[in-house]
């Protein structure tokens, strides 16, 4: 069996005034879940799982004290609740292989890492999104982001194909994902605008919504955006 450590995003925001913001995200290499980089005792209100909990949440308060996406995301938003999001800076990310670097907004920076702790949190509706995760790209491009969803959806429903000859093939199941995606997202706006007096976090979430009902759009016309890299590619 191989032993092998957890998967690592180091993202750095560098500023033109010499300010710098680092942020570690390490991925449980079995589960694909974030690892927690410190246990939380005490947790404002807005972190609370019934504090504009999202409707049909499948977790109970009994269970669960905090929404496990929240709580996750809990550090980011303090960190950068009093930045503007339109504010240009350098943002690298490391990770084991290779390194990435854009100039670009703190909010597109933001999303990013998002992305991956929404993805990783143990929220039931954003189970299906951890194998994107763990090759998370960052900046990706709505495109780009499109490709990588349609091709993990299509890989996982190939290994379920394995055992369950007569599965299909389509996107209707995605597209039901995404449906419920933007109900956390938006229920993720809510509890953020309460806590930040700028909008750098918030505006964060909003490209992430926005990016999940173009991917579910995509999904309803059948991925017509993408038909033309393989015209002619494949003939019979």
């Amino acid at each position: 069996m191989i032993n092998r450590g957890p998967f690592q995003f180091h993202y750095q925001f560098q500023f033109s005034n010499g300010q710098i913001k680092d942020y570690e995200i390490s991925l449980d290499p079995d589960t694909l879940s974030l690892i927690p980089v410190a246990t939380v005792a005490d947790t404002p209100e807005w972190v609370h799982l019934e504090y504009q909990q999202c409707p049909d949440c499948p977790l109970h308060p009994d269970a669960h004290r905090n929404c496990p996406i929240a709580v996750n995301i809990m550090e980011l938003v303090e960190s950068f609740k009093a930045v503007f999001s339109y504010h240009d800076c350098t943002v690298v990310c490391e990770t084991a292989e290779r390194s990435y670097m854009k100039k670009t907004s703190v909010m597109e920076g933001l999303s990013s890492i998002f992305g991956v702790i929404m993805a990783t949190s143990d929220c039931p509706v954003m189970e299906f999104l951890k194998p994107m995760a763990r090759f998370h790209l960052p900046f990706a491009t709505i495109e780009e982001t499109t490709v990588r969803t349609a091709s993990m959806y299509l890989l996982a429903q190939y290994f379920k194909y394995k055992n369950q000859p007569g599965i299909r093939f389509d996107f209707k199941t995605l597209e039901q994902h995404y449906s419920r995606v933007q109900v956390v997202n938006e229920g993720l706006l809510g509890r953020i605008t309460s806590v930040g007096s700028e909008d750098a976090d918030k505006n964060a979430i909003v490209t992430l919504h926005s990016l999940s009902q173009f991917l579910s759009m995509e999904m309803d016309y059948s991925l017509s955006g993408l038909e033309y890299i393989f015209a002619g590619r494949f003939a019979d």
